[in-house]
């Protein structure tokens, strides 16, 4: 199997998700499925399938979570000597070299992306073209819109 990088802050995320799956969630559903099937007629009972459906979603999570965790590989940057060089983890500034508008990217997993919180995927172009260089370096970006070029600002191991 593909052994994934994943931050800490990424695994601990998986980890609270699923705790919270397994002993509340879980319990609840069991519950509902419980007291639905003693309002009588199964075929008929909307709110028995409607708790079996979200019961079958929330193993699917588990699972999926389990797996997640089980193929990842956590890489805590604060304990990686800081170098200045972009790496799996690493918060990024980077300025346009056109505009000198400037935007902080963390480098990331694929499970932890999320644009609006400044996370952005090891797999994405921008970190792909960013990963392995150094501060002060300038890097050109393949976009929809054309060829962007950025310059590293700062690197940093949070």
């Amino acid at each position: 199997m593909n052994k994934y990088p994943m931050t800490v802050q990424g695994a601990r995320a998986l980890e609270e998700e699923l705790a919270h799956l397994t002993k509340v969630r879980r319990p609840a559903l069991s519950q509902a499925i419980a007291e639905a099937r003693e309002l009588g007629d199964l075929k008929e009972n909307a709110e028995y399938h409607a708790a079996r459906e979200e019961q079958g979603m929330v193993e699917a999570r588990v699972r999926d979570i389990e797996g997640r965790l089980q193929n990842a590989v956590i890489i805590d940057v604060t304990t990686i000597e800081h170098t200045g060089k972009v790496i799996f983890g690493t918060t990024v500034e980077i300025a346009n070299v056109e505009t000198d508008e400037s935007v902080t990217y963390q480098i990331v997993g694929e499970d932890e992306a999320d644009i609006k919180q400044g996370k952005i995927s090891v797999g994405s172009p921008i970190a792909r073209a960013l990963i392995g260089k150094n501060e002060g370096d300038v890097v050109a970006v393949q976009t929809p819109s054309g060829l962007i070029e950025y310059e590293i600002v700062e690197v940093r191991h949070i």
